[in-house]
């Protein structure tokens, strides 16, 4: 999409309210988990750190820290900003990364696995970790492109990438796979660690939730989808 160039009249309007306009002015959905990137222009990704360390510090001084003193916090609202900016909710603010595709020349139509894949991730309840691991299962078409392996990872990494809930996490994933490659069967399997039960609330440091997502061949066919289950790697 065009998106219009500030003017004037947008001086002193937050870089939050100018990109949050947009998105309501095409009647977009802009949740924790969504990419809200084709409505971001050139340098107002700076822009918003700047704005999301300002308000940061306002958390910091509500907490009652010394921040005038306390050289340890000195640059924490920054650090913050830009860690949810540029890394653990990059997602949220970049392009879907390039991805290669290649013709399925040789027809290969055998269940290929990819994984275990390691993901970060944050839950949109308490924007605590979750750190685990993911296994995927492809069927491919005879007749549609393939993509590299590698790629795997870095659409998981994409899709992880914001805050997330994990069971709409393996949702998105698959979407998104199903729409690169179409796959004749596609299975996610996905383990990991939600910190905010381990950080706090019941502070339970060995619980893991583990869900899955089957399409396709793996839906239909109980044999695939238990050679899939039965060649991941068992779970401690």
């Amino acid at each position: 999409m065009t998106l219009s160039t500030p003017t004037d009249d947008d001086h002193g309007t937050p870089v939050s309210v100018k990109i949050r306009e947009r998105i309501q002015a095409s009647r977009r959905r802009f949740h924790s988990n969504d990419n809200i990137a084709d409505f971001i222009e050139p340098g107002e990704l700076d822009q918003l750190l700047d704005e999301v360390a300002s308000k940061m510090q306002g958390v910091l001084d509500s907490l009652v820290i010394d921040l005038d003193h306390d050289h340890n916090t000195a640059d924490t609202a920054r650090r913050v900003a830009k860690m949810y900016i540029k890394e653990v909710f990059n997602g949220r603010y970049v392009k879907a990364p390039n991805i290669t595709e290649f013709p399925n020349a040789e027809h290969l139509n055998e269940l290929m696995i990819v994984g275990p894949i390691t993901v970060r991730s944050a839950c949109s309840h308490h924007f605590c970790p979750v750190i685990g691991k993911i296994w995927i299962g492809i069927m491919p078409n005879e007749r549609t492109n393939v993509i590299g392996l590698s790629k795997y990872a870095r659409l998981a990494e994409w899709i992880m990438g914001r805050p997330q809930i994990q069971e709409e996490a393996v949702v998105q994933l698959a979407d998104l796979i199903q729409q690169k490659t179409q796959p004749d069967g596609l299975a996610i399997v996905m383990e990991a660690s939600h910190y905010c039960m381990s950080w706090r609330g019941v502070k339970d440091m060995d619980s893991k939730m583990i869900n899955s997502v089957m399409r396709g061949a793996f839906l239909k066919d109980p044999n695939l989808r238990r050679e899939f289950l039965s060649l991941i790697p068992k779970k401690d």
